[in-house]
């Protein structure tokens, strides 16, 4: 059974930083690219991050500089490091993991991020 738990979300205040992390059970990790993806109240979902086995990153524009994705594939995590958050970074933020040759998808279920004073 494949799981992906993210943990780390919370209340922050404008400028703060909080670091987000997905633990993945039940796959090969590291034959995973990684991303993470953020859906705000009443918008689509929308796509942060990606990491690839290659150790690629790239980045939204709305992020670039703040954000960082890494992994570390001997505890099968992936993180993403927020800096200077914005209330407009208050979203739900979900990791994804995606086997690039046999196109499969993984989902985890989301942590919620609030940024406010």
């Amino acid at each position: 059974q494949v799981q992906l738990v993210e943990s780390g979300g919370g209340l922050v205040q404008p400028g703060g930083s909080l670091r987000l992390s997905c633990a993945a059970s039940g796959i090969i990790f590291r034959l995973y690219t990684l991303g993470w993806y953020r859906q705000a109240p009443g918008k689509e979902r929308e796509w942060v991050a990606t990491l690839t086995t290659g150790s690629t990153t790239v980045y939204a524009d709305s992020v670039k500089g703040r954000f960082t994705i890494s992994r570390d594939n001997a505890k099968n995590t992936v993180y993403l490091q927020m800096n200077s958050l914005k209330p407009e970074d208050t979203a739900i933020y979900s990791c994804h993991a995606h086997h690039p040759s046999f196109r499969v998808d993984y989902w985890g279920q989301g942590t919620q991020v609030t940024v406010s004073s």
